[in-house]
């Protein structure tokens, strides 16, 4: 657990020094660095997508995942939530606040780094992989913090309790994912970044957090598909 609290650590440290610098920074030029950070995002998302060679199975994962999210309503509770954080403790725009949160709890939470960080962390006790992952996610909260406002803190409760569940699930993870499934859920996590990005470049409102049971449905297909073959 020493690298999820670490890794909390710094999305905290992030929001502050994000804090600091949103004093400074014009609305201009904070639309300019939610658009870089929205580049960013694309960028990282293709490259997650391309590590399934097969792309037809993040494609499902994604569209039975969508059809679950979209019946428990993910993203309009994750909104609710937003929303209702902001009323207890922020002044700022809640749109801004919830987006804040929202965007910034499915991208720490949403990759390679967070799957085997958490099992190479609670396996043997390693956390050199969520140190390097704690140094990306701390920049980039600075980064959202600047841009958004300080809905970005909350997701450090986000990034606490996914990656400790995780890591004190991760002799059962570790265990039952195989290459193949975790390639594919990487994929799958590629597609959710590219949504996320278009979302944060504004040019289509992506509900990217009814996309998260994929991640579940992700490895379920490819044990599903090697029984056929």
């Amino acid at each position: 657990m020493i690298g999820t609290f670490i890794n909390t650590a710094t999305v905290v440290i992030g929001t502050g020094v994000g804090l600091t610098a949103r004093r400074f920074l014009k609305p201009r030029l904070r639309e300019t660095t939610m658009q870089i950070i929205g580049l960013m995002t694309l960028m990282i998302g293709v490259q997650m997508s391309l590590s399934e060679k097969n792309p037809l199975l993040p494609l499902a994962s994604l569209l039975i995942g969508a059809m679950i999210g979209e019946a428990l309503d993910i993203e309009g509770r994750l909104d609710a939530l937003g929303n209702s954080l902001q009323r207890r403790f922020s002044n700022e725009g809640g749109s801004t606040f919830s987006q804040a949160f929202v965007s910034t709890s499915i991208l720490f939470c949403v990759g390679p780094m967070t799957i085997m960080g958490c099992i190479q962390d609670g396996l043997r006790g390693d956390y050199s992989l969520l140190l390097v992952k704690s140094l990306l996610d701390g920049v980039s909260a600075a980064f959202f913090t600047a841009a958004l406002g300080w809905g970005v803190l909350f997701s450090a409760g986000t990034v606490l309790v996914v990656q400790g569940a995780l890591t004190l699930g991760a002799g059962w993870v570790g265990s039952v994912l195989t290459e193949p499934m975790k390639n594919t859920m990487v994929s799958t996590g590629g597609l959710m970044m590219l949504g996320l990005g278009i979302r944060l470049l504004n040019l289509r409102q992506i509900p990217v957090a009814n996309f998260l049971p994929a991640l579940v449905v992700a490895p379920l297909l490819v044990w599903l598909v090697s029984l056929w073959r």
